[in-house]
């Protein structure tokens, strides 16, 4: 896990995750494209990348097409965002019934 995140702490790593998310399966030239740095600048992040398994790569004739990934990301949200979500889900939940319950009190009372 400590390689997701050092993978998404870079801002041009995020905005790679997010161009494969937008447009799956691209080649590097094409990725090369949305940053502004050297083909081998884009290449390293991409390692980094495929290194914590965000990115993999498929190989079709002589091109390298890269993809995302997002089973790391899951987990991620399944181990650190996820459980702290589902409290406040249950909770606004709670209080949407409150209001709505208080609300038809209140129509009741005034007809």
């Amino acid at each position: 896990m400590n390689a997701v995140f050092k993978a998404l702490a870079d801002e041009s790593r995020r905005k790679l995750l997010d161009e494969l998310h937008r447009d799956n399966g691209q080649t590097l030239t094409r990725l090369c494209g949305l940053l502004d740095m050297t083909r081998q600048a884009v290449t390293k992040h991409l390692a980094v990348l495929e290194a914590a398994n965000l990115v993999t790569t498929v190989r079709c004739g002589r091109e390298k097409l890269h993809y995302l990934n997002p089973v790391p990301l899951q987990e991620i949200y399944d181990r650190w965002i996820g459980k702290y979500e589902r409290p406040r889900l249950s909770a606004l939940g709670d209080l949407k019934k409150d209001l709505e319950s208080e609300n038809l009190t209140k129509t009741k009372t005034n007809h």
